[in-house]
């Protein structure tokens, strides 16, 4: 008889507890073993916020799998506080020492490494104060609960306003806490592009929830965080956000190639420059599924499913992975954030020529209680019309819309299709056109040229007729553009005679539709040069305050 395969397996939470089980269910014969250097074989590290915050109240609930379940369910030897040393390519051995100290080697035909990624440490003075704290695992999380707990604590300072930060940062005010996020760059969330950022964190900012960005941290003292500009922040508690490093000094001892982004390079298969070793999750580097740009995206998402193409495929299958889009989504109080696909400065990297749009519309009917403003941002080619990107904001209904437009980018769709994409709709859940319909109408018109546009992020006022079209009380509360003539939608078929026919006019008004209202009626009568700012005027306020 034959030997059985033996697979073996470093580390385990997504990528290596999904690459086990599936190696599992395509050879039910080989030797599978997973040696994690942690307590915890699998657990739900996307969790642990929500267990700081309280909403999570029982903590065995993130134990996704024991050891011993792993062996009753699907016969994988599962061993924790193992910590692999070094890997012998040339005899198919790793060394582990066990939680005695011992020393053995374990001979693999095939291994998976998932190790994952570690929080970036700057090296600030004061770092390592018993108030300064960083989250990766269930140990961490239970010492910050524990801080918060006993502490009591009343300031927190973020430092990193990406997901890990925001979730935090809202799991400290869930508590109670007056937290302040900070964040190197102009913007949090640097995914999303400036303008939806900046609106995002004016929907946010509050009393007890506000934000220090463009600000470099020097210094972690007993009494907060002090910046290179001399400002300085009280905290009782900070929390280093400022992201991830992937965990590859195993891979880089062993002569694996590193890729550019700093992971594992691996190809399709998940196969690393050695094609008896895998490596997925955060630890490997990729590809991005529309640009084709080699990436490193450190999400719970691809991780699982890196890990099962490379189970099976360590198992004797021939699964290809196709990269991922970065698809995510996060709530910060109540706002929520969804990404997917490239944005603004991610096209233009990627060489691609494109123009983006931007709708708000309801998230269900507006004559149904409890309608909210959803924002949607769409980054298209050029010329086709084809989805490169979108962004989405709101309160409620944000996660259908992300997932319908990272579908619609992965089926290669365009922004026609978005128009007459038949969408689920029932007062409480939508409109009869879904806000994904609108941003379709809205980019379509945009793509064919059907009416002239003038984009916020790059149009400035030069010699143009400024046309207000919004009602005397919107421009009283709000303001307007300089020079700017206001004459409302509703009396602008009465009042052409006003209007220059040796001008251009830019019409606008607060969000973008009676604008491009405006600038129809004014093509219809005969105007040849009018267009609408895209957005309206709370869009161009966002990106020039």
């Amino acid at each position: 008889m034959k030997n059985p395969r033996r697979i073996v397996i470093v580390g385990g939470v997504a990528g290596g507890a999904s690459a086990a089980a599936k190696a599992r269910r395509v050879d039910e014969n080989a030797e599978i073993q997973v040696f994690e250097r942690g307590p915890y074989i699998s657990f739900a590290n996307c969790g642990l916020p929500y267990f700081i915050a309280g909403e999570i109240d029982d903590r065995a609930k993130l134990i996704v799998m024991t050891p011993e379940r792993f062996w009753e369910r699907s016969r994988v030897r599962a061993h924790v506080n193992h910590e692999v040393l070094s890997i012998n390519r040339a005899a198919k051995t790793i060394c582990v020492k066990g939680p005695d100290g011992s020393r053995r080697d374990v001979p693999y035909d095939k291994l998976v490494l998932s190790q994952g990624a570690k929080p970036i440490v700057p090296p600030i003075p004061g770092a390592d104060l018993p108030h300064v704290f960083t989250l990766r695992d269930i140990p961490d999380m239970d010492r910050i609960a524990a801080f918060v707990n006993e502490r009591q604590p009343r300031r927190a300072v973020v430092i990193g306003g990406g997901f890990i930060g925001l979730e935090m940062a809202e799991a400290f005010h869930h508590r109670g806490l007056h937290v302040t996020i900070v964040e190197r760059n102009p913007h949090i969330l640097p995914l999303l592009d400036r303008d939806m950022a900046v609106h995002l964190q004016n929907q946010i900012r509050s009393d007890d929830f506000d934000f220090k960005t463009s600000a470099a941290a020097t210094r972690f003292t007993g009494q907060g965080v002090e910046f290179a500009d001399g400002s300085t922040l009280q905290a009782d508690l900070i929390l280093m956000s400022v992201g991830v490093k992937a965990e590859v000094e195993l891979a880089r001892a062993a002569g694996l190639e590193i890729g550019e982004t700093g992971g594992v390079k691996t190809n399709g298969r998940m196969e690393s420059s050695d094609p008896n070793i895998y490596a997925v999750g955060d630890a490997a580097e990729t590809t991005h599924a529309l640009s084709g740009a080699r990436a490193r995206i450190a999400l719970a998402g691809p991780a699982n499913r890196q890990g099962r193409i490379a189970g099976a495929n360590a198992a004797g299958a021939r699964l290809v992975y196709p990269g991922a889009l970065g698809t995510s989504i996060v709530r910060v109080l109540n706002m929520t954030a969804g990404f997917t696909g490239l944005n603004s400065s991610q096209a233009t990297k990627a060489g691609y020529t494109f123009f983006t749009s931007l709708t708000r519309d309801n998230s269900h009917a507006h004559y149904y209680p409890g309608a909210t403003p959803v924002l949607i941002k769409i980054v298209a080619e050029e010329g086709t019309g084809r989805l490169l990107g979108a962004q989405v904001l709101g309160e409620k209904g944000i996660d259908k819309r992300v997932d319908v437009l990272a579908t619609a980018i992965t089926g290669k769709m365009s922004v026609f299709d978005l128009e007459n994409l038949d969408l689920a709709y029932s007062p409480p859940f939508g409109s009869a056109n879904d806000p994904v319909n609108t941003a379709g109408f809205v980019a379509s018109h945009i793509a064919r040229g059907d009416l002239a546009t003038a984009a916020p992020e790059t149009w400035e006022p030069d010699g143009e007729y400024l046309l207000d079209v919004r009602d005397p009380d919107e421009v009283e509360q709000f303001g307007k553009l300089k020079n700017a003539v206001n004459i409302p939608l509703a009396q602008l078929r009465d009042r052409l005679a006003e209007l220059p026919r040796d001008r251009r006019i830019v019409a606008y008004c607060q969000k973008g539709q009676r604008g491009y209202l405006a600038a129809c009626a004014l093509n219809g009568r005969g105007f040849d040069d009018a267009a609408n700012l895209r957005g309206g005027f709370l869009q161009f306020k966002l990106l020039h305050p």
